[in-house]
């Protein structure tokens, strides 16, 4: 419930007694460099770079690289197709991941300003200038926009458009004490000069990125009017998928928090143990919790009176579990068919997502996660 609803809640209370009062922050067109990761995107560069093309940004003020190492399709030669308009290359045959791209990729950035991209997200016409307005504060290193799940892609897309409206809001409460926790790497925008390549075995390159600027004593913060929309995964064993990645990298991030948290900022710290680093323990506490009941009922047989109050408790507590695993593979079955489905399908998603956390955990331990992006097929 803390990791939930708890931090949340605590999270806004805090933020409406000693949060930052907005201030209008002054207009500013720093020039841009747009790094678009692709490997293997020939279904969706082209509209990714039409799109990158028509944002609204002054001419002359925006640069837009492809870095596409390792692609066995057609991306090079469609990136190529834009070069007049231009749009620059940056391309080498052999495949070292995405890191190694946009370290390669950076020397030929020109721009104050560097948004990481992903070729599968489209920006809203004015996520440009939303992004860089934070930058009008120096202490401003890092400016992360907002992931958009379109709608029109059943209870699996709306449930994840609802957990993405729910980060959003906890990222907005964040930003109010100082920094966020959490940042979109297919919309993140940093300064050039501050840009500090993670080290190869970082899975998470992200999310370390910003920690590492949080510990410098910069500010990392979030702007929910930049918008990057895109589809949700093909299916939801590629969810899962997905999640296990980021969960399997949440887990390497715990075990360098001694060197990795600033330690210099407590409030901070709460942020990123509440927010980051106790939500993947939950399947285990699920599991704690399942399996507690069943020994406090086993222990429970042929005791006094005085202790059936507590029997019947731990049986209701069991009985709740199993009916909402039940309605998970309800959910799952139906998905999210009917209005009756589509509530069923949430316990479904959490579920999954949960699985999803504990498989990260498995490849984490077992050292089975590469740090190679491995490609998730859209709607």
């Amino acid at each position: 419930m803390y990791v939930y609803a708890g931090y949340p809640a605590l999270l806004t209370l805090i933020a409406r007694v000693w949060g930052r009062k907005d201030k209008l922050q002054a207009a500013v067109t720093p020039t841009v460099t747009l790094l678009i990761a692709a490997y293997n995107e020939e279904i969706v560069i082209a509209a990714k770079l039409e799109n990158s093309l028509a944002l609204d940004y002054p001419d002359g003020c925006l640069q837009i690289i492809v870095t596409a190492d390792g692609s066995s399709d057609r991306t090079p030669e469609i990136v190529q197709e834009y070069v007049e308009q231009g749009v620059e290359l940056a391309y080498e045959p052999v495949r070292r991941g995405k890191m190694a791209a946009i370290n390669r990729a950076m020397p030929s950035a020109c721009g104050q300003i560097v948004i990481f991209s992903d070729a599968n997200n489209m920006y809203a016409a004015d996520a440009l200038q939303h992004l860089v307005t934070p930058f009008a504060d120096p202490n401003v290193a890092a400016v992360s926009g907002a992931k958009v799940i379109l709608k029109g892609d059943g209870a699996l897309g709306n449930s994840e458009g609802l957990y993405w409206k729910y980060e959003s809001y906890i990222k907005k409460q964040e930003t109010r004490l100082g920094s966020c926790t959490g940042v979109a790497g297919e919309i993140l925008a940093i300064r050039r000069t501050l840009f500090e390549t993670p080290p190869d075995q970082i899975i998470c390159d992200d999310f370390y990125m910003a920690m590492r600027l949080i510990q410098r004593g910069y500010r990392v913060v979030y702007t929910p009017q930049a918008c990057s929309y895109e589809r949700v995964s093909l299916s939801a064993q590629d969810e899962v998928e997905r999640r296990a990645r980021i969960v399997a990298g949440r887990y390497q991030a715990m075990s360098l928090a001694r060197e990795l948290l600033p330690w210099q900022q407590p409030l901070v710290v709460w942020q990123i143990v509440s927010h980051k680093f106790l939500r993947p323990l939950v399947p285990l506490a699920m599991i704690g919790a399942f399996l507690t009941n069943m020994l406090a009922i086993t222990s429970a047989k042929g005791k006094k009176a005085s202790s059936r109050s507590a029997a019947a408790f731990n049986w209701l507590a069991l009985a709740g579990q199993i009916a909402f695993y039940g309605f998970a593979w309800w959910g799952g079955r139906s998905r999210g068919k009917g209005k009756f489905g589509k509530i069923l399908y949430i316990p479904h998603f959490l579920v999954n997502s949960n699985w999803a956390a504990f498989l990260g955990l498995y490849r984490f331990l077992t050292g089975q996660q590469s740090t190679l992006w491995q490609r998730v097929e859209r709607r």
